[in-house]
């Protein structure tokens, strides 16, 4: 990343600068101060390079930066330098957040909870809010890999643009703008961005979907992004309508969860089954990381009246009632 030009072409349009602020203000509520600031997560690409500009120039002197190191590349501590020389052109303070991402599963996976996890630690005490640079075409790309999967409404729902980061808050103020206009704000201020080389690397999904997107006329990002967010209304009412569920027909006591099914929608009842078996896990102290995915057999097997079992924990039928309990040990032979 080089910054060519004089400092005033930092200086953003006020319109633009303004329709920040709104986006801004609708997940914070209020406004960043120098006691308060909004801190920002800058990887030195296009789409957060965009957003410290747009930052900056909305509330100079009340915004901080931060850039992840993940252990994975050697050009990365060299590019969260040239993000840091920016931010003091900026007079925005930044720190680097170096991790290691675990050798064992996802790699991408691994890599954005790392990335979470420095970020909610480095935010503490620091600011209440967390802004990344999640775009509309992000959305996009997310609905389109999730689509292929074959996910639900809660998979295809857009990411929430507000939500709990630890002890702050994550908020997404850019997705409303495009993958162009944040990268045409970024070249008309001077500055060559960082390519992250894994952004053409076709091994990965993502990659491969945006391509896909580009070629394809008669899938417009907006209307993929516009669908994406029509199911996170949708997503949004069925978890209320779960908790709504769950408080008049769950009970939990110190060993088990009683559940009462009777005349729900099979969606609902899959939720609330959910609910049950992370109670039972949450009471036994066997933390919150298990896969969901053996929840339809579980489900099923409580439909016809039987027993199931996932992740430690048992649900049987009786009488209409829906009773999870931890599983007896497996016996060895």
């Amino acid at each position: 990343m080089q910054v060519r030009s004089a400092s005033d072409r930092l200086t953003l349009d006020p319109n633009t600068v303004e329709r920040f602020r709104r986006d801004c203000a609708a997940l914070t509520g209020a406004a960043p101060s120098p006691d308060h600031p909004l801190a920002l997560a800058v990887s030195g690409g296009p789409d957060s390079l965009a957003l410290l500009l747009l930052a900056h120039n909305a509330w100079p002197g009340a915004v901080i930066a931060a850039t992840v190191d993940h252990g994975l590349r050697p050009e990365a501590a060299e590019e969260a330098a040239l993000v840091r020389r920016l931010c003091n052109q900026l007079d925005v303070p930044h720190e680097t957040l170096a991790g290691t991402v675990p050798a064992a599963g996802n790699l991408q996976q691994g890599a954005r909870a790392l990335r979470y996890a420095l970020l909610a630690d480095w935010a503490i005490g620091r600011a209440a809010w967390v802004a990344t640079a999640h775009q509309q075409d992000d959305v996009a790309e997310t609905f389109l890999m999730r689509a292929r999967r074959g996910a639900g409404v809660g998979g295809l729902a857009a990411m929430a643009a507000a939500r709990p980061l630890g002890p702050v808050t994550l908020i997404r103020p850019l997705l409303g703008w495009t993958r162009a206009e944040l990268e045409a704000l970024v070249a008309a201020a001077g500055i060559a961005p960082v390519r992250d080389p894994s952004n053409a690397d076709p091994r990965f999904d993502r990659v491969r979907i945006r391509a896909l997107l580009a070629e394809a006329g008669d899938l417009p990002a907006d209307r993929l992004a516009l669908a994406a967010a029509n199911l996170r209304d949708a997503e949004d009412a069925l978890a209320w309508a779960a908790q709504r569920e769950w408080q008049a027909r769950a009970t939990v006591a110190p060993d088990r969860v009683t559940l009462d099914p009777a005349g729900l929608p099979r969606e609902l009842r899959r939720r609330l089954v959910e609910r049950a078996v992370a109670a039972v896990r949450a009471a036994h102290g066997l933390g919150p990381d298990w896969r969901e995915t053996g929840l339809e057999p579980l489900l099923a097997a409580l439909d016809a009246g039987g027993t199931g079992t996932i992740a430690e924990v048992i649900g049987r039928t009786k009488a209409g009632i829906w009773r999870f309990e931890l599983a007896p040990p497996r016996r060895s032979h």
